[in-house]
């Protein structure tokens, strides 16, 4: 009999061709949930935690655009861009619009994603993907101050230093008694995932791993 590890990955492999020949993705056939937690960084003041409402695969046409917008906006390098486009790399997004304020603020740590799946159709409890999805406070403040000197409005999108999470970001000109004060907003969010990674999962249940996240 052969390896078991080797005959999962042929059946990934020859899913990979149909699908390829279909032009779907390996995320097509799954379900997913997610979870976005804002991490506070005073300790005692707890995460808040809201779970997507609908979480699609998203077309790679749209991503590569986003992504070759991001080079020519100096946000990331071409090499590292290219390696990302040359991966089978699935786009996993969400549908509703959001409405949190990024910028300017400064309580925030990180912003954390977490992702949940299984087969569809399948009467199985959704499990953790095996995958760290976090964008640091410091990382995309970095690159809203680059943005504040362009005119763009909508559009803008940042990524985090592995270029596993994407934000669409929405900038909005508030006026307030002395000056007008721009704020980024968060209208939406992208996780990009390996291919390979959609069928790592980790040990424990949605609870286990939104507990850290989760009021008292």
């Amino acid at each position: 009999m052969g390896d078991p590890n080797s005959r999962k990955k042929q059946a990934l492999n020859r899913l990979r061709a149909q699908l390829r020949k279909k032009k779907e993705s390996l995320a097509d056939q799954f379900d997913f949930k997610m979870y976005i937690a804002f991490v506070f960084k005073e300790k005692k003041k707890k995460s808040a935690l809201f779970e997507v409402s609908e979480v699609i695969p998203v077309m790679t046409n749209n991503y590569e655009e986003n992504i070759l917008k991001g080079v020519r906006d100096s946000s990331y390098s071409l090499e590292s861009s290219i390696e990302l486009l040359q991966k089978d790399v699935d786009v996993i997004g969400c549908t509703q619009e959001m409405d949190f304020i990024l910028w300017p603020r400064n309580d925030i740590e990180k912003i954390v994603c977490l992702l949940f799946s299984r087969w569809k159709e399948s009467d199985e409890p959704f499990r953790p993907v095996q995958a760290k999805f976090e964008f640091h406070h410091g990382d995309y403040e970095k690159q809203f101050l680059h943005v504040l000197s362009r005119k763009d409005k909508t559009g803008i999108v940042v990524n985090n230093p592995n270029q596993s999470v994407f934000l669409f970001i929405d900038r909005q000109h508030l006026q307030t008694p002395k000056n007008k004060a721009t704020i980024f907003k968060l209208c939406s969010i992208c996780l990009y995932l390996p291919q390979e990674q959609l069928t790592h999962w980790a040990v424990g249940t949605i609870e286990d791993h939104l507990h850290p996240y989760m009021p008292e």
